[in-house]
């Protein structure tokens, strides 16, 4: 993930050297995600609530289809925002870039995927895995960073008494899985609990709880983009904080007709389901403001992975100025 974010910039500062982060006039932000899921429910209900068109916010969504593509995407000024993970400004700052990535909202707090079996195990306890193969995703993003780290913490390593599978595209896990590949798999929602229905898989563990606490998905735009654009952040965050608000006060039947035109194809049943999920987890931050502390966890975790060659400081990387006046 670093060289290809490294490449990445190289191209950028050849080609956009001049690129405009937006005016902060026209009421449009152009937002892309690393992937859809309802992980980031607050995001689509904010939107299918009508919360940014109150605020005079247009929201144009794109995904990215990975957290390289998402930083891509903001550092060449095709998106003005991303919503990915915290590590990709930490590998983009290390680069040394002028006008780096900072976070100015967290939106998630744990790891919001699931381990997948492929048989029912109720008191599932990370023991028992040794020989067995798990399909962890994307090396150096987070959800292989932070499985890695909760196996490592039972004692187990890649290619001595397990097989960590970093060679499967993120959006095509669940498909290796059901045809065959691996033991176990790591899924957002509403994939996890598709192969649950599907009778394809089951959920034996949620690798949010088993690792704690850790700043997983973020809001993070160019230090340019949010100096010059600071009331429509402020304006942003408020919709988002409003629409937690909605998703923790109504039941998960509720939330999941808000989420629903977010979601074509998938049932509102499903839907419920991975909602429900995502409340058992304490998924999703009350107020936008990354402390120092989950900061350097997020930091541990990283260098457990071999994927971090110096720590960032916290204040470079997180901006909290306009996410502490959220929710006040």
């Amino acid at each position: 993930m670093k060289k290809l974010l490294t490449a990445a910039m190289a191209l950028m500062l050849m080609l956009f050297p001049l690129a405009a982060c937006g005016d902060g006039d026209d009421g449009v932000i152009r937002l892309n995600e690393v992937t859809h899921s309802v992980f980031y429910a607050p995001l689509y209900a904010a939107i299918n609530l009508g919360y940014f068109e109150q605020e005079g916010i247009t929201i144009e969504l794109t995904n990215g289809g990975g957290s390289d593509k998402s930083m891509t995407a903001v550092l060449s000024g095709d998106a003005d925002i991303g919503l990915m993970g915290p590590e990709t400004a930490i590998y983009v700052y290390l680069e040394g870039r002028s006008d780096y990535v900072q976070i100015f909202g967290q939106l998630t707090k744990r790891d919001g995927s699931f381990l997948v079996g492929r048989s029912p195990e109720t008191d599932f306890d990370y023991t028992g895995l040794e020989g067995k193969e798990i399909i962890m995703g994307r090396r150096g993003g987070m959800p292989a960073m932070t499985l890695q780290y909760i196996l490592n913490q039972h004692g187990y390593y890649d290619g001595q008494n397990i097989t960590m599978n970093y060679d499967v595209q993120f959006n095509l896990t669940g498909p290796t899985f059901a045809n065959g590949t691996g033991d176990y798999v790591t899924l957002f929602e509403p994939t996890a609990s598709q192969l649950v229905q599907e009778g394809k898989g089951y959920i034996v563990s949620s690798i949010g709880k088993a690792s704690g606490e850790i700043p997983y998905t973020a809001f993070m735009a160019s230090k340019s983009y949010i100096q010059q654009n600071g009331e429509k952040l402020q304006a942003f965050l408020n919709c988002i904080y409003k629409a937690t608000q909605y998703i923790m006060t109504h039941d998960n039947d509720q939330v999941a007709k808000v989420l629903a035109p977010s979601f074509a194809g998938t049932s509102e049943s499903l839907l419920a389901a991975a909602v429900g999920n995502y409340k058992d987890n304490d998924t999703w931050m009350t107020t936008p403001s990354m402390t120092e502390d989950s900061f350097n966890r997020l930091q541990d975790v990283m260098q457990n992975a071999g994927e971090l060659s110096q720590r960032a400081d916290y204040d470079d990387i997180v901006c909290n100025e306009i996410a502490d006046k959220i929710g006040k």
